[in-house]
């Protein structure tokens, strides 16, 4: 009965934000709590939303003052150069800008944190989407996918929940998962390829000066907020059909209309008075041993972003009414995501206390036929898709992963492989509405979350299957 509940209860919590029936908030808080009552255990609801808001805490003041900290950073210019890069790879081209948000996204992920990811990929893209009425679901579906791939760094949390719980070295299941995450890099980038096509046709092939002559003033997004959307009507390049055929880039008679398009289409503000040039390496080398820090887990991450946030504010912004100002800017994008996270511990806090998840996985393992018991690693893989999707990262890695492990064990399957294999989707995983990064993108790119859902799943399970046939194909797993 316990695992008839548990499935309905995520199906119910599901259909009702993608139907739009309910904001993501109140079915994260209200739907667990009508199953607790029709499973019996009302009277232990309480005990359940403390017990889950207690081991989340700690994941919301990470996020609170990573964002905090690298609103800051993008304040003060630390990203601009790396930003400014990609936007002048993109110009006024959708493909290329399609293109350019998901190379944006998997750089920024090399720190591991998909809230950091997200709001330096939104920032940068949100206005070039916006001005030339781009499909903003296009842009959360592939930062979303990329970062999901990069999230198996060593340092991003699966790898190590997965170390963890088979006791095993991270470094030996990740390095021989590179090829396999490089393929799935690749499949995102393909992808990214060709959503950006079927943009560059609805829309036309536009050049900088096209793009702007009708919105001559600069938009901007900071941090704190998802940005102005542009109301000039954007017309089709006369240079190219509406096919998608060309170059993407027109030339101008005078060189000075091209530099000054240049410098309206930097997404972020070139000339934002929060820019500090003269502290950016400064900046660099804070953010620089910040992620040491994370990476030799000198201290907790939510005690580093704490430590980081206080110490980015105090230089960069001595005066109290310039700090007050820093953290009001950034406050929504706080209140907002941690919000999520308290509200999604109440599912997890039901999901768990009452024992739905631990039936659910006995079912979906006990599911698995005899004869599939040499080929564990393929399940695992397989499984790890809507498993991770469904439930949190600890929850299937500390509770599932081991059961599989050990069912493979007597087949034959090493811990190795099966470790590997869980690890295949973390594409998919990073659109879950348990992970409370995703709500940064969607509320900074100004995106419903059940939009963004129906867009992304289906690209975010290819790439899984990718990263999963390419490690089957190399003999990873």
């Amino acid at each position: 009965m316990l695992t008839i509940l548990g499935f309905a209860m995520i199906a119910t919590f599901l259909v009702l934000i993608m139907t739009k029936k309910m904001s993501p908030i109140a079915a994260l808080v209200l739907i667990p709590a009508l199953f607790c009552v029709a499973v019996g255990q009302g009277a232990r609801l309480g005990d359940y939303v403390i017990e889950g808001v207690g081991n989340l805490a700690p994941t919301a003041a990470m996020l609170m003052f990573a964002i905090v900290y690298f609103g800051v950073m993008i304040d003060v210019g630390l990203f601009d150069p790396i930003v400014r890069g990609i936007l002048k790879f993109c110009q006024a081209d959708p493909m290329r800008i399609v293109v350019g948000t998901a190379v944006l996204a998997a750089i920024v992920s090399l720190d591991g944190d998909g809230s950091t990811t997200f709001m330096i990929t939104v920032s940068a893209m949100y206005p070039l989407y916006k001005r030339l009425k781009m499909s903003l679901v296009v842009m959360t579906g592939v930062a979303a996918t990329a970062n999901g791939v990069m999230n198996t760094l060593p340092w991003g949390g699966p790898t190590a929940r997965a170390a963890t719980a088979l006791k095993l070295d991270a470094s030996e299941i990740f390095v021989p998962m590179i090829p396999a995450l490089a393929m799935g890099l690749l499949a995102v980038f393909v992808l990214a390829y060709v959503l950006g096509i079927r943009e560059r046709k609805r829309l036309g092939m536009l050049t900088l000066d096209e793009a702007l002559a009708r919105e001559p003033q600069p938009e901007t997004v900071s941090a704190g907020a998802g940005g102005t959307g542009g109301k000039g009507r954007l017309r089709k390049g006369t240079g190219a059909s509406a096919s998608g055929t060309g170059t993407g880039s027109g030339t101008s008679s005078g060189g000075t209309v091209n530099e000054e398009a240049d410098d309206e289409f930097q997404g972020l503000d070139p000339n934002r008075p929060t820019l500090r040039p003269k502290l950016y390496w400064f900046n660099a080398g804070l953010t620089a041993a910040l992620l040491t820090a994370m990476i030799m887990e000198l201290m907790p991450i939510p005690v580093l972003f704490l430590l980081g946030a206080a110490l980015a504010l105090t230089v960069n912004f001595p005066h109290m009414p310039d700090q007050r100002a820093r953290i009001a800017a950034h406050a929504d994008n706080v209140l907002n995501v941690s919000g999520m996270v308290f509200a999604a511990a109440v599912f997890t806090g039901v999901l768990t206390g009452t024992g739905m998840v631990e039936h659910m996985a006995d079912w979906v393992v006990g599911a698995v036929p005899e004869a599939m018991g040499p080929h564990m690693a393929i399940v695992t893989g397989l499984l790890s898709l809507p498993l991770t999707y469904f439930m949190s990262n600890d929850g299937f890695y500390f509770g599932v992963l081991p059961v599989l492990a050990e069912a493979g064990a007597a087949h034959g399957v090493s811990p190795l492989e099966i470790a590997r294999a869980s690890l295949a989707g973390q594409a998919l995983h990073m659109s879950s509405p348990l992970v409370p990064a995703v709500y940064v993108l969607v509320g900074m790119a100004k995106v419903e979350f059940g939009d963004h859902t129906r867009f992304t799943v289906k690209w975010a399970v290819l790439t899984s299957l990718v990263v999963l046939a390419a490690g089957i194909l190399f003999g990873i797993m």
